[in-house]
């Protein structure tokens, strides 16, 4: 009985929302990069990474992650994304002992400067802009029982393009739940939710004539455009995952599916595996955002090298390769330091 009602609450939380999708709010949100998948251990496996989330990029994919850290581990990644912008991120997670995990980390989304035009020099005016996009977040996780843990992350997002900027608070919540199904490990997540964003700066300011059908008036008045504000990329991802040999014969398989809900998006299901042999060298592959309506995400792969020092926990180092359709293919790669 108990296995049957936990098939069935999983069968509720990823399939069945997938048959309500009828539109989408895509280009609705502000600070997209935030979605941004880091990680290429995480991005090999398709993104399906919610309950395997045990190095410091839990602090993207879900917090509750830091709570399975036994040592100060640190990580960098770096990506070249679409259109030449690149996306760096890093993460330091120290634990606390009897305390819990506490971690930060840091990403950054850079261009390089682009020629300003205008209606009237669409030549250029021999001047340079540039725009970006990062966000700090501080994050703590912690076992509450020895199969349950939470954690949680308090971030600042700011972005910014010429003389214009837009700041703004989140919070992220997650969630661990390894059962004694098959070993099976249920995760949650909730990410970036916090208030709307908005564009300001004095690139928005001008001139203006506060009554044009009055003759005689100051047409010079300064006045400030106001831009609209949007919401943030909220998204929630419920995961499951199992290990389906175990460490048998010095082999492990661990396969995942993500359920996600994005509120700018149709839902989506992530596919992963990651195959490793003796913990020292590991095989990945996955399909990203299945059922998304006119996504070009797809397969995506990887490979993963721990090697181990004396004095050091062991150093990781991550390739993934992902699939854009029509678009420039992404690259991505991670190393990773346990001390």
């Amino acid at each position: 009985m108990k296995k049957t009602m936990l098939v069935s609450f999983i069968w509720l939380l990823i399939v069945q929302p997938l048959a309500a999708q009828k539109i989408t709010k895509v280009g609705t949100t502000a600070a997209r990069f935030l979605n941004i998948d880091v990680g290429a251990r995480a991005v090999g496996m398709g993104g399906a990474y919610t309950t395997l989330a045990d190095d410091p990029s839990a602090l993207y994919w879900n917090p509750a992650g830091l709570a399975l850290f036994k040592n100060n581990q640190v990580t960098f990644n770096h990506m070249n994304w679409l259109a030449d912008v690149n996306l760096d991120f890093a993460a330091l997670a120290v634990p606390l002992h009897a305390w819990g995990t506490l971690g930060i980390a840091a990403t950054f989304m850079t261009m390089g400067e682009m020629e300003v035009t205008t209606v009237s020099q669409p030549m250029g005016t021999g001047e340079q802009f540039d725009a970006g996009s990062y966000v700090f977040s501080l994050g703590y996780g912690n076992d509450l029982t020895d199969r349950f843990s939470i954690g949680g992350n308090l971030k600042y997002i700011h972005e910014n393009i010429y003389h214009c900027n837009a700041a703004g608070i989140a919070f992220d919540i997650g969630t661990l739940f390894k059962t004694q199904f098959y070993g099976m490990t249920i995760g949650a997540a909730i990410s970036n939710y916090g208030a709307k964003m908005r564009m300001s700066g004095r690139d928005l300011l001008i001139q203006a004539d506060v009554n044009p059908q009055i003759s005689g008036n100051n047409e010079n008045i300064n006045a400030n455009l106001q831009t609209d504000a949007y919401d943030l990329p909220l998204i929630f991802r419920v995961g499951i995952g199992v290990d389906v040999l175990k460490g048998a014969g010095n082999s492990n398989l661990y396969l995942a599916v993500d359920a996600m809900h994005p509120n700018d998006d149709t839902e989506s299901i992530n596919l992963g595996a990651e195959y490793g042999y003796k913990n020292l060298f590991f095989l990945r592959g996955g399909y990203k955002s299945l059922f998304a309506k006119d996504s070009e995400d797809g397969l995506s792969l990887g490979v993963g090298l721990r090697l181990h020092f004396a004095g050091l926990a062991g150093m990781e180092f991550d390739y993934a390769f992902q699939d854009f359709g029509i678009l420039n293919n992404i690259q991505m790669f991670s190393i990773g330091l346990g001390f």
